[in-house]
């Protein structure tokens, strides 16, 4: 039986702020329809009940930043507890544009900066060069375990402590997820998928996911992952998507 050409993608993502995204790019070249519609949304942590981590931020010398929601919670919670960093502290940045998007907040040129090259281990090495700071990961609860194994195992001080929640969109402007294609992000995203959608079966939809951990969640869930990233060949979503639509279409 000869697949279906693809025709409607949903990517579990905010509507990108700009026309040239890759994602539009896509559209036009395939000649399909790309909806948006994030299936999870932030919620900060009021500053009453961050205390009662008992985290005192002026306490680390080093902060680990690997998403723009860490960083605006972070200089949120700075605000509201009315703390200002020291010059000297550090800022470890998971890719360049969470190094270039502190910026909103602090001069970066009178700071230090450090940037990795696009995901959590790739810090690692940065971590070893500084292991006499003491660092402090601005997180929700929704993360990987990936830097705090490696801070242990490396005898480096550091502390996990949540600015955000991550929870469910209300979806029930969707009247249904029938798309060809649905893209899910995070293990969050799935756990949304079920609680607004609980009867929901994959059928006939592709489901593309990105990282190692959502792909556990879309397994777990008991679907079928057809398009995966980022991998050597598709080193984003939008590659992945594109790969996998050309070899359906032909």
């Amino acid at each position: 039986m000869k697949n279906t050409k693809i025709k409607s993608i949903l990517v579990c993502q905010p509507k990108p702020e700009s026309d040239k995204s890759p994602y539009f790019d896509l559209a036009k070249k395939h000649g399909c329809k790309i909806d948006f519609r994030p299936f999870i949304e932030v919620q900060p942590i009021p500053n009453k009940e961050f205390r009662q981590q008992r985290v005192n931020i002026l306490d680390y010398t080093a902060i680990i930043l690997n998403s723009r929601n860490s960083v605006d919670n972070f200089f949120r919670m700075c605000a509201e507890l009315k703390i200002e960093m020291h010059p000297d502290v550090k800022y470890f940045c998971v890719n360049e544009s969470i190094g270039n998007y502190i910026s909103k907040y602090i001069q970066v040129r009178k700071r230090k900066v450090f940037v990795g090259k696009g995901t959590e281990t790739e810090l690692f090495p940065l971590f070893k060069n500084h292991s006499k700071d003491k660092y402090l990961f601005p997180c929700s609860d929704w993360r990987k375990q990936d830097i705090e194994k490696f801070m242990k195992k490396s005898k480096i001080v550091f502390k996990e402590a949540f600015f955000y929640r991550i929870g469910s969109s209300n979806l029930s402007d969707l009247s249904n997820v029938n798309y060809d294609i649905i893209a899910f992000f995070s293990p969050a995203d799935i756990r949304s998928l079920f609680e607004n959608f609980p009867d929901f079966l994959q059928n006939n939809t592709k489901i593309a996911g990105f990282g190692a951990t959502t792909l556990k969640a879309i397994k777990d869930a008991k679907l079928t992952v057809n398009i995966q990233a980022p991998t050597p060949e598709t080193p984003s979503m939008v590659t992945a998507l594109d790969r996998f639509i050309v070899e359906i279409n032909k």
